[in-house]
């Protein structure tokens, strides 16, 4: 099994063995105050469904009379009053019902759309640290499906199952009036049904909460695996994503299987009920009648009242298995809203207006799990309008330092300073509504390049948009399709290269007018034309900005105020290029060796010959060492 679908089914094991124990009585009114549905509408629902279940009875209610009266006494003038009796009660059941399902559907649908709305807002507004634990798919399945439950619990599902109820209370007085004894038998029976499915459900409720968590993750690989098919293809790993999936959808099959073998012998053990109530009845039934003390018409009536009783309980089969996978579905839409939001954060309490950018690190630390530290005591400051830029191996924790920067972090230790203000108490918006990010992973949306550099700033003039997109050379491209900035770039600007992507990341950076800027690899896809246009223009635009850049060519970077050499989580070296390069540190040996090899691979003649050239490259990047020093 490949790696992937092991941890799928990992997953699965996991959510089907997770969290079933809270009871089902102590959930509905959890769940029902979650979704505080209008009292208008669930009176409004209740009276018409009282009135349709009253309506609904009076046919059997009349057949006594009928049969009684009609049949044996021959009192033709009932005749006319219970057929129009029988049709006024029929169009009453019929205009109710319509209303309640106008009334009803409509409410669940505009609940639904409302609930969605106020999920994926509390999901947008969650920390980062939580997206680094769950997957897109996951979120999606969460914020789309989850809440369907609505429709069940809240439209048809609660209307038939309160109305089953009302009709078997009605139903169940009745025949105590009719006869004590033979309600007394049924009641005995039902008692021994309601038992059973009480069991029933409880075998249920495991298997209709593990069956989201189970879509979830499938939606979440299946996501993944077609939002990667260039990766998929070029590796020519169709067949494993296959496997991948197929372990998911197994899974699921499998869930859905054992669920209905529950529900199979519900249903048989509801048959089996029935029919043993049905001869019961007919047996005593039969006996009064022959002994006068049930006339053949009260009896029909009793049998028609007893459908009207029998029949809404074992409905409650279907409907609990509603009720039950619309709660499981709700229980999770529950959990995701418990998360606390980013603002949520009791300390961050500080309006911080606008900021000179004098940022410092002290003794900064941070781990994304307490046995996995990623920085280690961090020192450094940043002067308003200086560049600081950062270099290292990958893993060192540049990119760390960049999202504690952006706030998309808190340290977990140390402090981090805004003109002398802890960023850790400062309010989210007033911070980052000063920031402008271009980070490494380029992320555009499925829309026109307008659209996308004016997402930082919706509400910017066009001809600032404009402006932004001459800086970063977006106009250079942009000029020459036939839509111009109008053309809809596909989903994460598939349709673009690599470095137009980038131009338009930056451009939206730059309209975003932020205080401090932080370049992430900004300019990593970009040849080496654009990327010296870019420079020159950068130069007139981050002054009087603090700046961050994160850059692993480290010819990029020489102009900057001062340089953090990062490894292992700390700062190992920091000056500028001239004084970190007459040092012969750190910095020297990543530079030189960086050049060496440039200027190695741009004078073999033959590109097949890297895979043994190592030891030579080795030797001269010595030599060329030793004659530098």
């Amino acid at each position: 099994m490949p790696a992937s679908a092991a941890a799928i089914s990992d997953t699965i094991q996991t959510a089907s063995n997770k969290g079933h124990n809270t009871p089902l009585w102590r959930l509905i009114p959890e769940v029902w105050s979650m979704i505080r549905p209008g009292p208008a509408i669930i009176i409004g629902g209740f009276l018409l469904m009282g009135v349709n279940r009253v309506s609904g009875l009076v046919i059997p209610f009349l057949t006594k009379y009928f049969i009684d009266g009609i049949l044996y006494a021959h009192r033709m003038n009932l005749l006319w009053p219970i057929v129009c009796t029988v049709f006024v009660a029929t169009a009453i059941q019929g205009v109710t019902s319509y209303f309640n399902t106008q009334l009803i559907s409509k409410a669940v649908q505009r609940m639904i759309a409302e609930m969605r709305r106020r999920v994926q807002a509390h999901v947008g507004r969650l920390p980062i640290v939580y997206y680094d634990t769950i997957k897109t798919g996951q979120l999606v399945s969460r914020i789309m499906n989850d809440v369907d439950g609505l429709r069940n619990l809240i439209g048809t599902g609660m209307i038939e199952f309160f109305g089953n109820i009302v009709t078997a209370i009605l139903a169940a007085a009745w025949l105590i009036h009719l006869s004590a004894v033979l309600t007394g038998i049924v009641a005995g029976m039902l008692l021994v049904f309601g038992f059973g499915l009480r069991k029933a459900f409880a075998v249920l409720r495991p298997f209709f909460r593990a069956r989201p968590r189970i879509m979830a993750e499938i939606t979440g690989r299946l996501t993944e695996s077609l939002g990667g098919v260039r990766v998929v293809k070029g590796y020519h790993a169709e067949s494993r994503e296959e496997a991948t999936f197929s372990t998911g959808v197994q899974a699921l099959l499998d869930n859905v299987l054992q669920s209905l073998t529950t529900i199979s012998l519900m249903s048989l053990f509801s048959t089996l009920v029935m029919g043993a109530i049905s001869g019961l009845i007919m047996y005593f039934g039969g006996r009064l009648v022959a002994l006068g003390h049930m006339t053949p018409g009260g009896f029909v009536s009793y049998s028609a009242f007893l459908a009207m009783l029998v029949a809404p309980v074992l409905q409650i089969v279907n409907i609990g298995t509603q009720v039950n996978d619309a709660l499981a579905g709700l229980e999770r839409t529950r959990d995701i809203l418990s998360e606390p939001l980013e603002e949520s954060d009791t300390r961050r309490v500080i309006n911080i207006g606008p900021v000179d950018g004098y940022l410092q690190f002290e003794n900064v630390g941070f781990a994304y799990d307490s046995c996995r530290p990623v920085l280690n005591d961090v020192s450094f400051a940043a002067l308003p309008g200086s560049v600081t830029a950062l270099v290292g191996p990958s893993g060192a924790g540049k990119s760390t330092i960049i999202s504690l920067i952006a706030s998309f972090y808190t340290p977990t230790s140390g402090l981090i300073l805004v003109d002398g203000i802890d960023l850790s108490t400062v309010n989210f918006s007033t911070y980052r509504t000063q920031t402008g990010l271009v980070l490494q992973e380029t992320f555009l949306f499925d829309g026109t390049i307008y659209e996308n550099v004016a997402f930082s700033r919706p509400n910017a003039s066009q001809q600032e948009v404009l402006a932004a997109c001459r800086v970063a050379r977006v106009d250079e491209f942009a000029d020459q399709l036939k839509m111009k900035y109008d053309t809809i770039i596909g989903e994460r600007g598939i349709k673009l290269s690599g470095g137009q992507r980038q131009r338009i990341s930056i451009a939206r950076a730059l309209l975003a007018n932020p205080r401090i800027l932080i370049l992430d690899e900004a300019t990593s896809n970009l040849d080496s034309e654009s990327e010296a246009l870019i420079q020159q223009a950068l130069v007139q635009l981050l002054e009087g900005r603090t700046t961050f850049v994160i850059a692993h060519r480290l010819s990029t970077i020489r102009r900057a105020d001062q340089i953090l050499v990062v490894e292992a989580g700390r700062v190992v070296e920091r000056g500028t290029h001239s004084s970190l390069y007459a040092s012969g540190g750190r910095y020297f040996e990543m530079y030189t060796r960086q050049h060496c090899l440039q200027e190695d691979l741009f004078l073999s003649p033959r590109a097949d010959g890297m895979l043994g050239r190592s030891s030579t490259i080795d030797r001269q990047l010595s030599t060329k060492t030793l004659s530098i020093k």
